[in-house]
């Protein structure tokens, strides 16, 4: 595992350019002012040798993207068949190069799936509507969270947004104890990338008890991506979808939208909301 530090994290995720500000209380109302910008590049995916995916990304905690879109994508079962994983700069991009076990390997190319474009999507290549989702084991209720932890957990992942107070431009996904303790943040411009680096870490410290608090939507994939790994809720600043709602409820998985300060709204419960 490496270990970089805020400063190296920093300089990895962020770019310094010059901006134009314009604001009616300053004279003059426009000014020349240097500002942090979030860094996006193209970060493909390369499994046994050969290249699965490119995904706009921002490029640091690539090891844990690669581990949880692994798992959350379903073309690992678990951490144990990824044999090892390497970060390789490139002249246009990076390349991220993992050794799984072959059995995947082979289902792998079964698939098919390319998911080279668009920032963090979710679907970019899928072929058939057949593939958008696929069956999971509903996730058992062994976590209870009370709502009145709400407003500590969201004010505690705002302060930790360390990309998103200097730049603007980023997502952060956060793994909270039941008891409200942060455990970690992974940040990106992709919401899904966000969410795939934290379920990297997840796996990587053996999938410890809580749940996903993200600073965007809950669509769909998002609860489909904790299910499978293993978590069973997930609570999002803004809307849930009817499918991801729909979903929550064939997992048995709890979703909670429109998180803000003193509300919410709790899509499914299954018994893990305490007021």
């Amino acid at each position: 595992m490496i270990w970089i530090t805020l400063k190296e994290f920093e300089v990895k995720s962020l770019s310094e350019r010059y901006i134009i500000r314009y604001q009616t209380n300053l004279q003059p109302a426009c000014e020349r002012q240097r500002d942090m910008v979030a860094n996006e590049v193209p970060v493909a995916l390369v499994y046994n040798g050969i290249a699965h995916t490119v995904m706009m990304c921002t490029p640091a905690d690539l090891e844990d993207f690669a581990l949880g879109f692994s798992l959350a994508e379903g073309i690992v079962d678990n951490k144990s068949a990824v044999y090892g994983i390497e970060v390789a700069e490139q002249c246009n991009g990076i390349e991220v190069q993992l050794e799984i076990a072959t059995r995947c390997f082979v289902a792998l190319k079964e698939k098919r799936r390319t998911l080279t474009g668009r920032t963090g999507c979710g679907l970019c290549g899928v072929e058939q509507l057949n593939q958008v989702s696929r069956p999971l084991n509903a996730v058992e209720q062994k976590i209870t969270f009370s709502l009145t932890q709400l407003d500590a957990i969201l004010s505690l992942m705002h302060s930790q947004q360390v990309l998103a107070q200097k730049c603007g431009a980023t997502h952060a996904a956060a793994f909270f104890s039941p008891q409200g303790e942060l455990l970690a943040i992974r940040e990106d411009v992709g919401r899904h990338v966000a969410l795939d680096k934290l379920l990297g870490w997840h796996a990587k410290c053996g999938q410890p008890s809580g749940f996903v608090l993200v600073s965007s939507r809950a669509s769909y994939e998002m609860v489909q991506k904790c299910v499978a790994c293993g978590i069973e809720m997930l609570i999002a600043i803004s809307a849930a979808t009817d499918y991801a709602v729909r979903l929550a409820q064939a997992y048995h998985f709890t979703l909670i939208g429109f998180a803000r300060q003193g509300r919410a709204v709790i899509y499914h419960d299954n018994q893990r909301i305490q007021p």
